[in-house]
């Protein structure tokens, strides 16, 4: 949609109802009718893929980005963006506001958003070249510049608390490398363990999903975005889950809270108390 006085944009076009300027009659996404065709005849990730990389997918593209999707849909409560989403379920506080919290604490760069946009940039640089992957994941943010984010403290797509990768992590490494367009992702699975070796770090499931997304033609900005789109329903999940059993099953609490110097019930002052 594009015009002097409209908001510029390839993404999207759309022509409103003859008597609701407010309303759509019709919804192209790059040119695909959304409603009249991809509606009826494609696949979530097939429009998923559409919406970010402007073009229909192929077959083995659309059920990588199904893969990774599952892979990535729910990083259990060990993961602190879904234990941040926990929180604000058993709180009681907006449904809206658990994922805000989730997102927040997954957007950083220990197995989070911005970890995978560095290894986007890595993929880039580096692609299936070792001895570069060797000389920069010890360094592997080469603008130093003054920035929002801490130095990184750890080789991106690594675990820097892991001794060994977990079992989740290769059997997703195994079963996104059997597709046939998921070219990086296999080059990883071959070479785990010399890149293991390099970072003196198990991989991590960060370091598989910023390969495939990198399969997918993501740039760094999209596959972010997915990134963190894509762990969401765990979060929520759990965030609805917490709600319904309550604080006094939630860690920490409950019994565990003990009074010391207990005041006594809380009584709001009368008008005349307060002088009125």
């Amino acid at each position: 949609m594009s015009s002097k006085y409209g908001y510029q944009t390839k993404v999207w076009s759309e022509e409103p109802e003859a008597d609701n300027p407010f309303a759509a009659h019709s919804a192209l996404c790059y040119g695909y009718d959304v409603y009249g065709d991809i509606l009826t005849r494609a696949s979530w990730f097939e429009y998923l893929y559409l919406l970010f990389r402007g073009e229909k997918p192929n077959t083995d593209q659309a059920r990588l980005l199904e893969k990774l999707a599952i892979a990535l849909a729910n990083p259990g409560p060990r993961e602190a963006s879904v234990r941040a989403a926990m929180n604000g379920g058993v709180g009681g506080c907006p449904h809206a506001a658990s994922l805000m919290a989730s997102l927040a604490v997954g957007a950083g760069q220990y197995g989070g958003g911005h970890e995978v946009y560095i290894l986007m940039q890595l993929w880039r640089e580096c692609g299936t070249d070792m001895a570069q992957w060797r000389a920069r994941l010890p360094s592997p943010v080469s603008d130093t510049r003054e920035d929002i984010w801490r130095p990184m403290e750890h080789a991106p797509g690594f675990d820097p608390n892991g001794e060994s990768c977990p079992k989740p992590v290769r059997q997703v490494l195994e079963a996104l490398a059997e597709i046939p367009c998921a070219i990086t992702v296999r080059w990883l699975a071959q070479h785990r363990q010399e890149l293991e070796a390099a970072a003196d770090a198990p991989l991590s499931l960060s370091g598989v999903a910023a390969a495939a997304l990198h399969d997918l033609a993501m740039n760094e900005h999209a596959a972010v975005m997915l990134y963190l789109m894509l762990r969401l329903p765990g979060a929520a999940a759990h965030a609805i889950e917490q709600r319904d059993l309550g604080w006094k099953m939630f860690p920490f609490y409950g019994e565990h809270i003990q009074l010391t110097d207990d005041p006594g019930p809380f009584e709001l002052p009368n008008a005349e108390e307060l002088g009125l």
